[in-house]
């Protein structure tokens, strides 16, 4: 507000900004909107008036919720900003809600400057009945509380209206009474302009002593309003000047102290970062190998819980494949079951199967079940080029869509069926694809609900849940989409796995 009041107002404005931050800290809405309303001032007196607007209006809305009595002065003040951008509908409006405002909370001080501005907008608005109106009320406010500033401005007002509509007899009355208050309390401003509208009136009365007399005492009150700015501007420079050197001299003294302290504190600070990222990156790459590790070893859990569940089924088939065949055709059933399982064994304990190993499995797998079935279906495994030789998949993971589409989709079919394997790489993902012309998954679920030995199956759930951990380790996308075909020319399912690219290395 000192900085306001010397015309520096760019070192106010960094102080106000300062004061708005701290209150928002702690959360002062009083503060807050004084603060605000303070910068909206700073703003109007240097006509920017965008901003100007911006700062009262949000003041004028804490105001609002705080029922704060100044208010109403914010309104008038956004009124006075309309007006001089020359918007007055919008400046009326405004005055209007402050002239409410003010007769809630009888705030006279206000209510007698609100009445000054909307003498000037009538007089803008050439209604000079309301104009003379509106100055009269705020000159008879001014004098019920003694404020002779307010009053000589009012006064100054209504003389110039009369001049405006060449009463100049009467408007001597009123400039003569404005020059006398702001003589009385020394206000060099309105003294000049008091002294100046005398000048001009008695020029247009034909007195042109009288108005040479007040034009020359116009001149001298300028040109005092002149000095007494040039002296404010020297002593303030002087007082500054001088600040300015006694602060100097002290930081001089300090100052190598102050540097040393400070690079010391800052170097063992940067000690202390330095260790502590060194630290946090080694923690961090810890965390990262045990959760990678965790993650594969969850992978292999839900292999091997594969694992029984294969050869459980397997073993049921061979049985009921001695039941029906005989003991030579289960022994050529049971050698490829061994030669599967050898397979099974020996890619069990790690991660990664490589795909013409998995391709080999589900041809010996497949052999078996057309055993078992007789011949019911035929099958075709397909690689495209686009899937390299060290290309690898998790182990058993396509296997049960094999198995399902053979028990649930060709078995119940009648006449023979077919299974089609296909695997390629598209926008770097491994895409398997197992195809049958089975009776389709509507008609498999009905037999499923009407079927006394229908079991729960874990096969879909458990790769699922594989594939969740797929795509942590990888960070890639894998999914599964299981479609019904269900056309003119085929019915059956599909199984499409949708897995992120790996390589066995």
């Amino acid at each position: 507000m000192v900085y306001s009041e010397q015309g520096d107002y760019t070192s106010s404005l960094k102080n106000y900004e300062t004061g708005l931050k701290l209150y928002q800290q702690i959360d002062e809405k009083e503060g807050i909107s004084k603060t605000l309303n303070n910068i909206g001032i700073l703003y109007k007196s240097q006509q920017k008036y965008p901003k100007a607007l911006q700062y009262l209006k949000e003041a004028y809305k804490i105001q609002t919720l705080l029922s704060e009595k100044n208010a109403p002065m914010t309104l008038t003040n956004i009124g006075v900003i309309y007006f001089e951008t020359g918007e007055y509908q919008n400046a009326i409006q405004f005055y209007r809600k402050a002239q409410k405002g003010f007769e809630k909370n009888e705030n006279k001080r206000g209510s007698a400057l609100l009445n000054n501005y909307l003498g000037d907008y009538y007089k803008a608005q050439k209604n000079f009945i309301l104009a003379n109106e509106y100055y009269q009320k705020s000159l008879a406010l001014y004098e019920e509380i003694q404020n002779k500033f307010g009053a000589s401005l009012a006064l100054y007002n209504i003389g110039l209206l009369l001049q405006e509509q060449k009463k100049y007899k009467e408007a001597v009355h009123f400039a003569a009474k404005s020059l006398a208050y702001a003589e009385e309390i020394g206000v060099l401003d309105q003294t000049y302009h008091s002294e100046e509208l005398l000048s001009e009136l008695y020029e247009s009365l034909k007195e042109p002593e009288a108005a040479l007399a007040h034009y020359k005492n116009s001149i001298i009150a300028r040109d005092s309003i002149s000095n007494q700015e040039t002296s404010k501007k020297f002593a303030m420079a002087e007082m500054n000047y001088e600040y300015k050197k006694k602060e100097a001299l002290l930081s001089e003294k300090h100052k190598r102290e102050f540097q040393l302290i400070v690079f010391s504190v800052l170097g063992g600070i940067l000690l202390i970062v330095l260790g502590w990222v060194i630290y946090n990156r080694m923690q961090v790459k810890r965390q990262l190998t045990i959760k990678k590790e965790l993650a594969e070893y969850e992978q292999k859990a839900l292999h091997l819980q594969m694992n029984p569940h294969f050869v459980f089924n397997c073993l049921s088939s061979i049985s009921s494949f001695i039941v029906q065949n005989g003991t030579d055709s289960a022994l050529k059933y049971l050698s490829k079951f061994s030669k599967l399982m050898r397979l099974t064994l020996e890619y069990s304990k790690g991660s990664l199967i490589p795909i013409d190993k998995e391709i080999e499995s589900l041809q010996n797998y497949l052999e078996l079940e057309q055993l078992r079935f007789e011949n019911k279906f035929e099958f075709e495994i397909n690689s495209s080029e686009n899937v390299e030789f060290n290309v690898g998949l998790p182990p058993l993971l396509i296997q049960p869509f094999v198995e399902n589409a053979i028990l649930h989709g060709l078995v119940p079919k009648e006449g023979k069926g077919k299974i089609n394997v296909d695997f390629d790489v598209q926008n770097n993902q491994l895409i398997c694809t197992i195809t049958d012309d089975g009776i389709g998954l509507s008609e498999s679920k009905i037999l499923k609900e009407n079927s006394v030995t229908a079991h729960q199956s874990m096969a879909l759930d458990i790769t699922k849940k594989r594939l969740k951990i797929m795509e942590s380790i990888t960070s890639k996308s894998a999914k599964i989409e299981i479609l019904e075909l269900n056309s003119n020319k085929q019915t059956g399912t599909k199984a499409i796995l949708y897995l992120p690219v790996q390589y066995i290395s």
